[in-house]
């Protein structure tokens, strides 16, 4: 399920407040991340299916897209995948936000189209922060 729909992108006085794709089959992930993004400053979307996050990633063009690596319809490489290949998409940066990182190595993430990592359980203090330094990344 996704939030509601941000202000337009080009105008307004929220047009340089980044905006966050976040992507987790769990609510709670979702909700905590959602209410940190948002008490620092940040706007957000949502979505819980990786084919969900495609079509929100291209309808708003996010400054970044959070993707946990284990959705219920695809895993999250083959989402950055997908989003590497859309027009509207291949310059979003995508960050990887799973508990597994064991599983994966970070030459591995970047070859599946991510632009980073963040480690589950976010860390609230340093979580803004470190979403707001992938913003823009790709250019």
């Amino acid at each position: 399920m996704t939030s509601p729909s941000p202000q337009a992108r080009d105008s307004g006085p929220l047009a340089d407040v980044p905006l966050v794709l976040i992507v987790d089959d769990n609510e709670k992930n979702r909700k905590l991340a959602r209410d940190v993004l948002r008490a620092a400053g940040l706007r957000t979307l949502e979505a819980s299916r990786g084919d969900e996050a495609i079509s929100v990633a291209t309808d708003h063009r996010p400054d970044v897209i959070l993707l946990d690596l284990r959705l219920p319809d695809m895993n999250g490489t083959e989402v950055a995948l997908e989003l590497r290949r859309g027009k509207r998409t291949e310059r979003i940066p995508v960050v990887a936000l799973s508990a597994s990182a064991y599983a994966w190595s970070s030459e591995r993430l970047l070859a599946a189209g991510f632009d980073g990592y963040l480690q589950k359980p976010i860390d609230v203090r340093a979580f803004p922060d470190e979403v707001r330094g992938f913003c823009k990344r790709r250019g």
